[in-house]
């Protein structure tokens, strides 16, 4: 097993098939309830009326979007990132590019990964215990000091952190203005992840399902629209391995279990903002720019 390592650690064994899985499985691990708590959140960022307007960009903002898997965080803070001008900072991608760019910890990542491949890694993906918390904040505190000395304004945290070491290692790590919660009902959920597609040939993500659920026993109805490839990449479109119902189950079973500690961790300090998606993309994004007091304008150029 020693000397399987030491090979697999030099730089021309990234051929291997071996590690190209590992990168997959990697990929798939580092993955409005007008309540009280968000009628009462202002965020940091509101104008006042009397004063002049600031363009979003000039805006300072520290978040995290939270939410099940397949909820959509990457997709919202993503439009939120181009909005207001700061990075979209998602911890999976920063350890690709640290095994991308043979950095300092690239070697230790690499070996962390193999060695759960070589030891049933399919339920540890699902456990989203890949790389350890220390790696993780490492590299994180690499990122934003590299971002603060560029003049970035400042970032939004995606999917992290998962649990409360996380999220207490973080505190000491920098100053978290705003936690956004999202939240989707889970039959739903399960819809959308069973939907999910890549194109074998382009690496486009789409998805198939078409979600129209009626409201009932005080639940309200929630419609989705599909998002469908264009012709070209219809017939070469996949599944994902991991993407059956059982394991869908398993991953929000584990991280409701580990997500509510770190809601709490959030809502004690006032910082945490829950919101429930009312629909698809175009019902959900003006939604969500309005509990945020974005105005019409960044709407509008949000939209473009």
């Amino acid at each position: 097993m020693a000397a399987a390592l030491t090979r697999l650690t030099k730089p021309a064994s990234l051929a291997f098939s071996s590690v190209n899985i590992i990168r997959r499985c990697l990929s798939s691990a580092v993955a409005v309830s007008e309540t009280n708590n968000a009628a009462s959140y202002v965020p940091p960022f509101v104008l006042d009326s009397n004063r002049p307007r600031k363009d979003p960009k000039d805006r300072n903002v520290q978040w995290v979007f939270l939410g099940c898997p397949g909820v959509g965080k990457g997709t919202y803070a993503s439009r939120l990132c181009n909005l207001l001008g700061v990075p979209h900072i998602a911890t999976g991608d920063l350890v690709r590019e640290e095994l991308a760019s043979s950095g300092p910890h690239s070697q230790q990542v690499f070996i962390y990964l193999f060695i759960f491949y070589w030891n049933c890694l399919s339920e540890i993906v699902n456990q989203g215990k890949l790389v350890s918390d220390e790696i993780i904040i490492s590299l994180l505190s690499k990122r934003l000091e590299a971002g603060e000395a560029k003049g970035e304004s400042g970032f939004i945290l995606d999917g992290f952190p998962r649990t409360i070491q996380q999220a207490e290692i973080l505190e000491g790590v920098t100053d978290i203005d705003l936690v956004v919660n999202l939240k989707l009902q889970e039959d739903i959920l399960i819809d959308k992840c069973l939907g999910r597609r890549i194109c074998s040939q382009c690496g486009g993500n789409f998805n198939v399902a078409s979600i129209n659920v009626k409201g009932e026993n005080g639940k309200r109805g929630i419609s989705m629209a599909p998002l469908l490839p264009p012709p070209h990449c219809m017939s070469k479109l996949i599944t994902r391995s991991d993407d059956t119902e059982a394991v869908v189950k398993q991953r929000l079973r584990i991280y409701n279990e580990k997500s509510q500690p770190v809601e709490e961790f959030y809502r004690s300090r006032g910082k945490l903002l829950e919101f429930d998606l009312p629909g698809g993309i175009p019902e959900s994004w003006p939604r969500l720019l309005q509990v945020l007091n974005l105005d019409d304008e960044e709407k509008q150029s949000a939209a473009a």
